[in-house]
């Protein structure tokens, strides 16, 4: 073989810092000994992977080629020395969630997960749809369980549950009496909304469509409790999953707007890489959720 692992740590490590002498700190080595490692992988394929700027050394188009399969194929060897040193068949599994699934259904996934495989060595990040899809497309994750509609040439993209947003107003707002809104009621009202970037808001303009030039967005939070109490404040009526409010709707605090008008119902989806490999442990997650 004409390259070594060590030379594909070296190369990774300088795409993701752009920075030779961080990316030698990263490995635990010397300046001296990651630059010879780039250079012997360069000259033994007659290629050069980096464009030269300055001290920085930034992926050119051959780089960024090859950076995936690189990423895929180091990914395997770090399964496969977990697996000898912990004599593990799950080994680690690093998952990522946007904030409804993170917050309301994966940690009982995860549950389940080490239920049925004891001493799994299982992370959550939790974060928005454009976040966690970066992190992903980047091998920092394995899996992710998304809200927002994405289409990525990189990525396989499965749908995986049915969900709805509901339209919730506190008990003394003026729409809480009846639970029914109209299309103008909801434009004369101020909204408390999910931030840019994250699935639910982009399920809730699809639903809004024709109506979003008129509305009155007085706060945009990321976090979905937050959202639940300023509304509960009376600072305006909020647009979430049914997930995160069936509780609150139990305990009376907060009340569903019917909005038959508008179709807030989406999709749910499981994604990964396509060059990702698909470990002992990412299998079961996947059967878990449906055998996708």
């Amino acid at each position: 073989m004409r390259y070594t692992l060590r030379q594909l740590e070296v190369f990774i490590a300088i795409a993701q810092n752009g920075n030779l002498t961080r990316a030698a700190d990263q490995l635990a080595m010397s300046q001296s000994a990651a630059s010879s490692a780039l250079k012997d992988l360069e000259n033994q394929f007659d290629i050069q992977l980096f464009d030269r700027v300055g001290k920085r050394l930034q992926l050119n188009e051959q780089g960024r080629l090859l950076l995936p399969e690189a990423l895929s194929l180091m990914e395997q060897a770090y399964n496969l020395q977990a697996n000898l040193m912990q004599h593990s068949n799950t080994g680690k599994l690093r998952l990522g969630a946007t904030l409804t699934i993170g917050n309301y259904l994966a940690v009982g996934m995860i549950a389940q997960y080490m239920q049925q495989h004891p001493g799994a060595d299982v992370s959550l990040t939790v974060d928005n749809t454009e976040h966690i899809v970066a992190k992903l497309l980047n091998f920092e994750l394995d899996v992710a369980m998304i809200e927002g509609e994405i289409n990525h040439p990189d990525l396989d993209i499965h749908r995986w549950q049915d969900d709805e947003l509901v339209v919730f107003c506190n008990t003394k707002h003026p729409l809480a009496k009846r639970g029914l809104a109209s299309d103008e009621e909801l434009t004369h009202a101020r909204w408390i909304l999910r931030e840019e970037g994250s699935g639910t808001r982009q399920a809730f303009d699809r639903g809004m469509h024709g109506l979003l030039p008129q509305l009155t967005v007085a706060i945009e939070l990321e976090h979905t409790e937050a959202i639940k109490r300023a509304v509960q404040a009376g600072l305006g009526i909020g647009c979430l999953s049914r997930i995160t409010l069936e509780d609150a709707f139990k305990r009376g605090d907060l009340v569903a707007v019917r909005t038959p008008q508008r179709d807030f119902g989406r999709s749910l989806y499981i994604v990964l890489h396509r060059q990702k490999f698909r470990t002992a442990g990412l299998n079961a997650w996947l059967e878990l959720c449906g055998n996708l």
